[in-house]
């Protein structure tokens, strides 16, 4: 906070002893010194704050601040577990090399991190010349991950599953109120990007395949993590991953190559970055690939063109880790590391994730002094990081406030994440009424690698990157098998992560038990992975699980495969055999709780699949597919929209079942013609025509029949949840808006608005209606 010395400027100062004289002397200085600091004063406008600073910082300032260093490159031991500060390599970066960020970690107690933090920040603050606060990065994506004892959320594709803006809401809220008093001011997400291809190891990241499912979670996230806490006096920043096109490589795998027309990311890849910018969200991290042979770390159009003209955003963009240095040792568009630095800096970057070396700092002060890059572009970008940090509050409260410690994993918090699990649950099949499972059950038999594993739960970007250790994860979470003696405390509930080989003992005890089994619950889906680590060739479960799930159904007993995992495996090899299969994702530390619920019928499964669950490793496509993308010999069966989207998937999107029953009935529209200007309303009952409450998700799509862009078979426009007693039924409306529901973008960006016929669909219910009258 500025503050002004006062000074008594009519004493005479000949009266005053020479201590005195040389006292007024220095509080003169003092004084003159805070007045000429206006970047300190915070009665300014935060451009008049910006403007002051950056006019006072040198060449070598600047380029410090757009650099961001890891964790590593500060600690004492050089590895991401080790949150201790070793204050001389600190102090040389930040006072000789200016650093301005820093990010990483991993999980430890809160204490850690704010002793981390506090000591970081004074090095910052009291000891470089102009006192210029660090900002700290991390990687918190579902929950405050790195941070030991925290609540941990499911991840994005179950809270899209849930169908519920509320969970992304309160996954944002919780993480900002858990971590944010730590100082831990900038999180890298929600992640944006669509869904669409399950080879791609990051999957599970993303809210789902639907770009209005993906812009209604972002925008409550980054409105949840980035409101005002009443825990810590300063600001937080949301960040959008991964600016854009990245979800969708030709091969599946992490970091490789994506085609895509302009049209495509202006319909499809762009609208959930849109929502998050319009939100105000503050950064945005980069694709770490190449969108139509073009990085997009050296993406003039994508990044100037595009993100900062076109779509308005003004904030701070960061480059994914190493990725300058990847355009010339990884995808080969520079000949050197200088030719990189230049590259990127003329796209549009402003903060060079490095993170390991001073590379950046070196060949963007050379290409300054050669005159190959303006100052006045570096001030472009030190300008929108500096802005951030004014708008963040971290000029006036630099240090983290330590508020509230008490409430990190509280009930009240892990209550919210099992609400969360709980909505997540996707029902996927239920013959002969298999569950709920009577809790009169003498004994369950539970198989499965995720039978007795926590960290299976939770996925990567748990307490470490690749998700920690077994013996990491906390006492109280529990595992399946955990939660179900739990759930069925008259019970007797044996695990076994695996049945063995044929003839092998383990295999003997697997057959005993089972014989005496009520049923079998099949807790079966992958490890912990993100990023290229989880890159695979062979989209099927793994052959020895599927060789366990044959071995369950051989014995005839009742069972109930449960998939965990952060990608849909196929599974048609076994599909038809199963009794009940539930898609569980990744549901967190509260998630065995939430299956455990479901099995026993406490809880009603009300999720909804996010995305379509393939039914073939080398073939799949999105539920809005173009009608062209799904072609039969049949001239029967071509253009079905029923038979096109069970051409590649065994449940679509938007599929999940119930302990109940609903019926949709008496779809009505207003009107069956409209113009531009004009709204149409669509009114739909929806009754439970079962004997328990459950709570339903109205999904209203759209078909365009007509376009001369082709347009996809249907369009999700429209959700929300209802919850209806046995035998209620309730009316629901949706109103149409020509501008907001009909139209779409040319390849330039600019709407499309055309005369034709439109089908509105929801449940078994559909109706057509006009646009007409259109003005030219």
């Amino acid at each position: 906070m500025y503050t002004a010395i006062p000074v008594c400027h009519h004493l005479k100062i000949y009266k005053f002893p020479a201590i005195l004289f040389f006292s007024l002397i220095l509080i003169l200085s003092l004084n003159s010194m805070v007045h000429a600091q206006h970047y300190l004063n915070s009665t300014l406008t935060i451009d008049e704050r910006v403007d002051d600073l950056l006019s006072k910082m040198t060449l070598e300032e600047k380029v410090g601040q757009m650099t961001q260093l890891n964790i590593t490159m500060i600690n004492n031991e050089g590895v991401q577990r080790d949150v201790s500060l070793d204050s001389e390599k600190a102090r040389n970066l930040l006072k000789n090399h200016h650093i301005g960020s820093f990010l990483n970690g991993e999980a430890v107690p809160p204490e850690q991190w704010l002793d981390y933090i506090n000591e970081l920040q004074r090095i910052a603050v009291e000891e470089t010349r102009l006192g210029i606060p660090i900002i700290y990065g991390i990687d918190h994506m579902h929950g405050a991950s790195y941070v030991d004892g925290s609540t941990i959320f499911p991840h994005n594709i179950n809270i899209g599953a849930t169908f519920n803006t509320e969970h992304a809401a309160q996954n944002g809220q919780i993480t900002a109120k858990e971590s944010g008093p730590l100082g831990h001011v900038w999180n890298f997400a929600p992640v944006l990007d669509l869904g669409q291809n399950p080879y791609w190891p990051r999957f599970y990241e993303t809210y789902g395949e639907d770009p209005h499912l993906l812009s209604e979670m972002g925008r409550s996230y980054v409105e949840g993590f980035q409101a005002d806490h009443d825990s810590f006096p300063y600001k937080l920043a949301a960040t959008g991953k991964h600016f854009l096109g990245y979800s969708v490589p030709r091969s599946g795998w992490d970091r490789t190559p994506v085609d895509l027309s302009m049209q495509t990311i202006h319909e499809f890849h762009r609208p959930s970055f849109q929502a998050a910018i319009d939100a105000g969200m503050k950064t945005m991290m980069l694709n770490s690939g190449e969108v139509n042979g073009i990085p997009v770390h050296a993406s003039k159009e994508l990044l100037t063109d595009l993100l900062r003209d076109e779509m308005g955003f003004e904030g701070v963009i960061v480059t994914d880790w190493a990725d300058i240095g990847k355009l010339y040792n990884f995808h080969k568009t520079a000949r050197d590391y200088d030719e990189a630095t230049l590259q990127a800096i003329d796209a549009g970057i402003d903060m060079s994730m490095t993170p390991n070396s001073l590379n950046f700092n070196k060949s963007l002060l050379k290409l300054v002094n050669d005159g190959l890059v303006t100052e006045e572009r570096l001030n472009e970008s030190v300008r929108r990081i500096l802005k951030l940090k004014f708008e963040l509050g971290l000029f006036e409260h630099p240090y983290p406030s330590g508020e509230s410690l008490d409430e990190i994993g509280s009930d009240s918090h892990r209550g919210e994440a099992l609400k969360a699990a709980q909505e997540s649950m996707v029902l996927l099949r239920n013959d002969d009424n298999v569950l709920p499972l009577s809790k009169s059950v003498e004994k369950l038999l539970v198989v499965g690698p995720t039978a007795e594993n926590k960290r299976n739960l939770a996925g990567g970007w748990t307490l470490a990157w690749q998700g920690g250790s077994e013996e990491r994860y906390p006492e109280s979470m529990k595992t399946i098998a955990d939660a179900l003696r739990d759930e069925f405390p008259d019970s007797e509930v044996i695990s076994m992560e695996t049945i063995g080989e044929e003839g092998s003992q383990t295999r003997t005890e697997f057959n005993e038990a089972a014989n005496t089994a009520d049923a079998i619950i099949i807790a079966a889906g992958e490890e912990p992975y993100t990023e290229f680590v989880g890159n695979i060739t062979d989209l099927n479960l793994p052959e020895d699980q599927l060789e366990m799930i044959k071995a369950v159904h051989a014995t005839k007993k009742p069972s109930v495969l449960v998939l965990v995992a952060g990608r849909p495996r196929v599974i048609n090899e076994i599909v038809h055999d199963t009794n009940s299969i539930i898609w569980a994702g990744l549901p967190g530390f509260e998630g065995a709780r939430a299956i455990a619920h479901v099995i026993s019928g406490q809880v009603n499964p009300s999720g909804k699949l996010p995305f379509s669950y393939p039914q073939f490793a080398g073939h799949f496509i999105p539920y809005n597919h173009k009608p062209s993308a799904a072609y039969y010999f049949d001239e029967t069966i071509a253009n079905d929209i029923v038979v096109d989207s069970e051409a590649s998937t065994f449940w679509e999107f938007g599929f999940g079942l119930s302990y109940t029953k609903y019926a949709y009935d008496n779809l009505e529209l207003s009107d069956s013609e409209l113009s531009e200007n004009e709204q149409l309303t669509a009114k739909i009952t929806v009754t439970n025509d079962g004997d328990r409450v459950g709570t339903e998700t109205i999904l209203w799509y759209l078909t365009d029949e007509v376009g001369r862009i082709s347009r996809p078979i249907k369009e999700l426009i429209h959700f929300e949840r209802v919850t209806l007693e046995p035998g209620e039924s309730k009316e629901l409306t949706l109103t149409i808006d020509p501008t907001e529901h009909l139209s779409y973008p040319d390849f330039d960006g600019k709407p499309i608005l055309e005369e034709g016929s439109f089908t509105i669909r929801v449940g078994s219910e559909k109706a057509g209606f006009q646009l007409q009258n259109l003005r030219d």
